[in-house]
C-alpha cells in the first residue's frame, strides 16, 4: 500500500535532540525554541512568535488575547478542521460559519461583510492547501469593522500572498507542525503576534499566566501570577526536533513542490474531458505543496475512486465535513442559511499521497490507477506517458 502520509526525518533530529539532553535544559523556551522563534521572524518578518504545543494551542491563546466573550461572535470558514471553531467555542463564542469560494475550498472574502454584525469580534481565515485566501479584500472589511484577523495558517508554512509570508498579515496567527504537515515534530505549533498591542500580553499567557519570560531576561528581579494563562510551551527537545527540520526546509520545499507539479501536468488531460476539477491556485497566491486535491463530479465518484485505488494498493482520503452540519453544532447554524460551495469540498474532494519519500515509480502507479478508474468509465482513450508527465 502507498501511504497517504509519511513522515520525513532530515537526520539531525536525534542529534539535536540528545545536545538538548546533554544540556540538562529539557523544558520551554531553552536554546533550541529560541532557535527556531530566531528562525521564523528572520526568514519570514513575523514580528513575534512563541512555540506551541499544538496549532490548536496557538488559537486558544489568539482567543484569550483578543479577549473574546461569551456571546461575541466570530466568522470561521465551515470548510476546515475542528479546532479553527472550537479554540473559539471554548471562550463562549457563537461561531457564524461563512462558505467557500466557488472554486477553491478557502472562505469567500465576497459573502462576509453581509456576516458582520455588532457583536463580531474576529475573523478566522484558513488558507486551505497553504494557498492564500484573499487577504486584501479581508483586512479592508476588518479595518473598516474594526475586528480582528486571525489566519490559521495550519497548513501554510512558507507560502506567500503577493510576496508577504501567510502568518504575517493578520493581527495573529497559528500554524502546525503535526506530522503530517511540511515541517514536522509529531506534534506541535507555533503563534505569530504581528501586533504589538498583543506581544507582552502573549508571553505571559503562554508562561501560565506569569511574568517569567521578562525574569529570565532580567527585566523584573521576580515574576509571579499576573494574568490567565496556561502551559502551552512545548519541551525544548520538541523544539531541537523542529530545528532540524527548520534547517532543510528549502529541500523539503523544493521535493514536495516537485512531486506536486507532477501531479498537475499528469491531470490536466482528464481535467480537460471534465472528469474532475484540479486546484486553483489564485494569481496573487503561491503553492506550498502540503497538499494534492482533486474536486470530483460527485461524493459517489469520490467513493469510488477511493476504493479504486485501495484496491490498487494506493491510500487515498477524503478531508473535511461541514462544521455547519457537524453534530455538535448543526442546531446553532442559521438553518435557512445554506453553503453549497463547502458542501461541494466536503463530498466531492480528495486527497492524494504527498509526502517527501515518494518517488516517482509510485506517484507514476497512482497516476495510472486513476488513469486507470475514469478510463473506464469514459471508454475513451486518454493519452497519457511518462515522456507527458516526467
Amino acid at each position: 500500500m502507498i501511504r497517504f502520509n509519511k513522515p520525513y526525518f532530515t537526520g539531525n533530529e536525534i542529534t539535536y535532540i540528545k545536545q538538548a539532553i546533554d544540556d540538562g535544559r529539557l523544558s520551554g523556551n531553552n536554546a533550541f525554541s529560541k532557535k527556531c522563534h530566531n528562525f521564523f521572524e528572520q526568514k519570514y518578518g513575523f514580528k513575534k512568535v512563541l512555540l506551541t504545543t499544538s496549532c490548536t494551542d496557538a488559537l486558544e491563546m489568539a482567543s484569550i488575547l483578543i479577549d473574546l466573550k461569551p456571546d461575541d461572535e466570530v466568522i470561521v470558514p465551515s470548510y476546515t478542521f475542528v479546532s479553527s471553531a472550537n479554540a473559539f467555542v471554548l471562550r463562549g463564542a457563537k461561531i457564524v460559519f461563512a462558505d467557500s469560494e466557488p472554486n477553491n475550498p478557502n472562505i469567500d472574502a465576497n459573502t462576509l461583510e453581509a456576516l458582520i454584525t455588532p457583536k463580531t469580534k474576529a475573523i478566522i481565515v484558513v488558507h486551505y492547501a497553504g494557498v492564500a485566501c484573499d487577504m486584501d479584500a479581508i483586512m479592508a472589511l476588518a479595518n473598516k469593522h474594526n475586528i480582528f484577523v486571525i489566519e490559521d495558517a495550519a497548513q501554510a508554512i512558507d507560502s506567500y500572498y503577493k510576496g508577504k509570508a501567510l502568518g504575517s498579515i493578520g493581527h495573529l496567527s497559528a500554524f502546525s507542525f503535526h506530522e503530517t504537515k511540511n515541517i514536522i515534530t509529531g506534534e506541535g505549533g507555533l503563534l505569530v503576534i504581528n501586533d504589538e498591542r498583543f506581544i507582552q500580553r502573549a508571553e505571559i499567557i503562554w508562561e501560565k499566566g506569569t511574568n517569567r519570560s521578562a525574569f529570565y531576561r532580567g527585566e523584573i528581579d521576580k515574576y509571579g501570577w499576573v494574568d490567565v494563562g496556561s502551559s502551552f510551551l512545548p519541551s525544548d527537545m520538541i523544539a531541537a526536533f523542529l530545528y532540524a527540520q527548520l534547517e532543510n526546509i528549502d529541500d523539503i520545499q523544493n521535493t514536495r513542490k516537485a512531486i506536486w507539479e507532477r501531479y498537475y501536468k499528469a491531470f490536466i488531460p482528464l481535467a480537460e474531458k471534465g472528469c474532475f476539477q484540479l486546484p486553483s491556485v489564485p494569481s496573487y497566491a503561491t503553492n506550498n505543496a502540503h497538499m494534492f486535491y482533486l474536486v470530483c463530479t460527485s461524493s459517489e465518484q469520490r467513493h469510488a475512486l477511493i476504493q479504486h485505488l485501495k484496491a490498487n494498493g494506493v491510500h487515498a482520503v477524503f478531508h473535511y465535513l461541514s462544521l455547519h452540519k457537524s453534530p455538535f453544532y448543526h442546531s446553532k447554524h442559521d438553518k435557512n442559511r445554506e453553503l453549497p460551495y463547502c458542501d461541494n469540498f466536503a463530498d466531492c474532494l480528495i486527497r492524494l499521497p504527498l509526502f517527501y519519500e515518494l518517488n516517482q515509480q509510485d506517484q507514476d502507479k497512482i497516476i495510472s490507477e486513476i488513469n486507470n478508474f475514469f478510463l473506464a468509465q469514459t471508454k475513451e482513450p486518454i493519452s497519457l506517458t511518462a515522456e507527458k508527465i516526467a
